[in-house]
C-alpha cells in the first residue's frame, strides 16, 4: 500500500507540472499508479485482500542444498518432484541468496578516481562529547560528497536506520543533489547479507535510495580506505571541530556542527590543492542528481492506546489527543516533530521536545490545555531529595550512601524518609540517621526505632515549644479579639446525672 505521505507527494508534484513519467521515476512508483493516485487527489483508497506469499522453510532447504552439493538445479527439481512445493526456479535462487545459502565467492575492491557527481560517502562513529559539564558518548553520522568535499554533520544519542534514513533526507535536501552511489562499511543498517561487492542491500534501504536516484556501495571487510575522505573527515572532527567548543546541550552541538560542516568547510580551502567546497559544487552539481524538496520524509509508524484523559504516551512524554474518545491511534514519529492520526486524520501535530525532556506533557498550541495529568505519569522525587540533602550534613551523608540508584524503591524510601523526618526535630533527625549510616542500617522500621531509643535516653524534659510573643498584635488575633466569649461551663442537666 503506497504510503498517505507519497500520495500527497505525487499529487503535489503534478500540481507543479511534472509530468507522469518524471513523478513515476522519482518515487519509483508505475505510471498507472501514479495516473491513479493523481485521479484520487492523493487520497487514501479502501483496502483489498491480499494473497499470503508461498512460503519456503529455511531447514529444508539448507537440507536439500546440502544433499544436492550446492546445485540449485537439483535443489529445484527435489522441490517440486518430492516435496510438492511449486516454486519458480528465480524465486527459489533468490531466497537462497537472502537466507546466505549460496554466497558467490568474494572478489578483491578497485580503486575508484575522482569523478564529478560519482560519488559520496557516509559512515558513523562514537565520541565522548562534554554536554552541560557532563561526559556523553555520541554517535556522529557523516556524509561526505568526494568530488566537491562537501560535508554534513550530526550527532545522535542512538544511531539505527530509521535515523539513518532521516539523516539522508536531511542532507540531501539541504543540498537539493545527490551522487549516483553511495559507499558505506558492511553496517547492518543498509546490509542485508553478504559483503563488499557482492552485499545485498536491504529492500528498506534500497527502495529509500531509489527515491533520490542512488544506490548503496559496501567496500570490502578491512578496506576502509575506499571511504577514506570520510575517515580523514572524522579525523577532522576530533581535531578542529570538537577542540575548544563548549556545548550546552545536544540541540547545542548539532547546531554548531551544521554551521561548521555546511559554512566554515565550504568556504575553506581543503587539502595541497587548496581546493574550495563550496565553489568545486558549483561545478559538480552538473553532473549529480536533482532532489526535490516535496519528497516524503521518512517516518515510523507507533500504535498507541489512550488513556483515561486523552494522552498517548511516547518517549517517556505525554501527548493530548484531541477529541473524546479513547481509540487507537498511530503516532507518525518524523526526525522534527510527531503526528497523530486516527482513521487515516491527523487530529494532531507536536515539534519533539528538546534532548533530555522527560515525563512532560503537551497539548496543541492555540488551545487551553487539559485540566487533568496523564493516567500514567511518573511522579519524580527531585524535590524531596532536595530538601532533605539541604537539611544537615549527616543527613546527606545518609542519602549518598543509602539511597537505592533508580526505580520505584528510591521514590519510596524518599517519600518515607521525608515523612519520617516531618515527625521529629532536625537534631534527633540528623542523629538517628548518622547512627544508621555508621551501622549500615537501611531499613526505615529501624530508623524510627532508633529514633525511638534516642528519645528514651535523653534526659530532662522535652523541648518547649517557641511561641511568638507578639502573637496578639496579628490581624487574625485582633479580629478575634472581637467575638464573644465562648460558654465553657457545664451543662446543668448533666450534673443532675453526676
Amino acid at each position: 500500500m503506497i504510503e498517505t505521505d507519497k500520495r500527497k507527494a505525487v499529487f503535489l508534484l503534478h500540481q507543479e507540472g511534472h509530468s507522469v513519467r518524471e513523478i513515476a521515476r522519482l518515487l519509483s512508483l508505475s505510471r498507472n499508479t501514479v495516473r491513479s493516485i493523481i485521479n484520487q487527489e492523493g487520497g487514501v483508497p479502501a483496502p483489498r485482500p491480499r494473497a499470503d506469499k508461498l512460503p519456503l522453510d529455511e531447514e529444508l532447504l539448507r537440507r536439500l542444498y546440502h544433499q544436492c552439493q550446492g546445485h540449485i538445479a537439483r535443489v529445484h527439481e527435489k522441490l517440486v518432484e518430492e516435496e510438492g512445493v511449486a516454486v519458480a526456479y528465480s524465486t527459489l535462487t533468490q531466497r537462497l541468496r537472502q537466507l546466505g545459502i549460496s554466497d558467490p565467492p568474494k572478489v578483491r575492491c578497485q580503486h575508484v578516481p575522482d569523478e564529478p557527481g560519482a560519488e559520496m560517502q557516509h559512515d558513523t562513529t562514537l565520541y565522548q562529547v562534554q554536554l552541560s559539564g557532563r561526559r556523553t558518548g555520541l554517535i556522529a553520522s557523516l556524509i561526505y560528497l568526494r568530488y566537491s568535499k562537501r560535508r554534513y554533520l550530526k550527532f545522535y544519542r542512538a544511531f539505527d536506520r530509521f535515523k539513518m534514513k532521516c539523516f539522508f533526507h536531511q542532507a540531501l535536501t539541504f543540498w537539493g543533489y545527490a551522487a549516483k552511489q553511495c559507499i558505506i562499511d558492511n553496517t547492518n543498517l543498509a546490509r542485508l547479507r553478504g559483503t563488499g561487492a557482492q552485499a545485498i542491500i536491504h529492500p528498506e534501504m534500497e527502495a529509500f535510495a531509489r527515491q533520490f536516484g542512488f544506490v548503496y556501495r559496501c567496500h570490502q571487510i578491512r578496506h576502509s580506505d575506499r571511504k577514506a575522505g570520510e575517515e580523514r573527515s572524522f579525523w577532522f572532527v576530533e581535531t578542529n571541530f570538537l577542540p575548544g567548543r563548549t556545548f550546552a546541550s545536544l540541540e547545542d552541538l548539532n547546531s554548531q556542527a551544521f554551521d561548521w560542516s555546511t559554512t566554515r568547510l565550504d568556504n575553506r580551502p581543503q587539502g595541497k590543492a587548496g581546493l574550495i567546497p563550496a565553489k568545486a559544487f558549483e561545478h559538480e552539481r552538473t553532473y549529480l542528481i536533482p532532489v526535490s524538496a516535496r519528497l516524503p520524509a521518512p517516518y515510523k509508524v507507533h500504535n498507541r492506546a489512550t488513556d483515561h484523559y486523552g494522552f498517548v504516551s511516547f518517549g517517556a512524554n505525554y501527548y493530548w489527543v484531541p477529541g473524546t474518545r479513547r481509540d487507537e491511534v498511530k503516532v507518525l514519529e518524523y526526525s522534527d516533530q510527531l503526528q497523530i492520526f486516527q482513521a487515516g486524520q491527523c487530529l494532531a501535530r507536536y515539534p519533539l521536545p528538546a534532548d533530555g525532556v522527560r515525563n512532560a506533557k503537551f497539548s496543541p498550541p492555540g488551545q487551553p490545555a487539559p485540566p487533568h495529568h496523564p493516567h500514567n505519569r511518573h511522579h519524580p522525587t527531585q524535590l524531596e531529595e532536595q530538601h532533605l540533602r539541604a537539611l544537615a550534613p549527616a543527613v546527606n551523608a545518609y542519602l549518598d550512601y543509602a539511597l537505592p540508584v533508580k526505580g520505584l524503591a528510591r521514590h519510596l524510601f524518599l517519600r518515607r524518609l521525608l515523612a519520617l523526618s516531618r515527625q521529629m526535630s532536625l537534631q534527633l533527625f540528623s542523629q538517628t540517621l548518622e547512627r544508621a549510616r555508621k551501622y549500615r542500617i537501611t531499613d526505615l522500621e529501624t530508623i524510627q526505632n532508633i529514633a525511638w531509643l534516642y528519645l528514651q535516653q535523653a534526659p530532662g524534659q522535652a523541648p518547649q515549644v517557641q511561641i511568638d510573643a507578639a502573637f496578639d498584635q496579628r490581624e487574625a488575633y485582633q479580629e478575634g479579639a472581637l467575638t464573644d466569649p465562648p460558654q465553657l461551663s457545664i451543662d446543668p442537666e448533666h450534673n443532675d446525672h453526676d
